[in-house]
């Protein structure tokens, strides 16, 4: 078994790397100090982090998960030129680098004639939507989920499953930064479960969807947020 883990080398994806290796499953991770480097905002990076990933693991990858991303502000009345900057770096990073590494993967497993697994992180805020300066994050979420039932919906019959983990805020850094600028407590009082998720809750959803979802789940989008948004 093995897996291309995008984003590994801290928060979210450093416990998703954690809790894999816990299952003696081959991890190749992206951005880590052992792993491979790549900078998701040069279009040829995904595809030359596939083909590295590919070589490491001797001509067979089984599982990708996409968890890389960016959560930059970007203020609606600055200069247009710099407002175009920003969506689209985050585009590129968030949902185009996540896109064409899906492409290589299906394409990679039916080239061989086997199935395969997709996890996307994308977030709450694919549904719930995010913060005035935050357009083009909520957007590259969004988009995230639904190539993933685009995937799901169009590869189940070759064995190619694919599944959506949406959470809300996560005590990463990012998100540490984030809820003390914007005021904690208010925050937190918006989150029944009166706690943000560990990055370690997290990463046992995508464990469980890359190693042992049942087939029949393909399409899923799975929340975790503490049931600050429900669908």
């Amino acid at each position: 078994m093995s897996i291309l883990l995008t984003g590994s080398s801290r928060g979210i994806g450093a416990a998703i790397l954690s809790s894999l290796q816990a299952r003696e499953v081959a991890v190749f991770g992206h951005g880590t100090r052992s792993g491979i480097p790549a900078d998701f905002d040069e279009a040829g990076a995904p595809a030359a982090l596939w083909n590295e990933a590919l070589d490491r693991a001797g001509g067979t990858i089984d599982v990708l998960i996409n968890n890389a991303g960016v959560f930059e502000a970007n203020a609606l009345d600055g200069e247009d030129d710099d407002w175009l900057f920003g969506w689209e770096r985050t585009m590129r990073i968030n949902l185009t680098a996540s896109a064409q590494l899906c492409r290589l993967a299906v394409l990679h497993w039916q080239n061989r004639g086997v199935g395969g697994r997709i996890v996307n992180v994308a977030s709450r805020a694919a549904y719930r939507g995010d913060s005035p300066q935050h357009w083009h994050y909520a957007a590259s979420k969004a988009g995230m989920v639904a190539m993933t039932k685009t995937i799901a919906r169009g590869y189940a019959n070759q064995g190619i499953l694919a599944f959506a983990i949406c959470p809300g805020f996560t005590m990463t850094g990012m998100a540490e930064e984030y809820l003390a600028s914007r005021g904690g407590d208010k925050l937190l009082a918006d989150i029944p479960l009166g706690k943000v998720a560990d990055p370690e809750e997290v990463a046992k959803v995508a464990t469980f969807c890359a190693l042992d979802a049942p087939p029949s789940m393909t399409g899923a989008v799975i929340d975790v947020n503490g049931a600050s948004y429900v669908r």
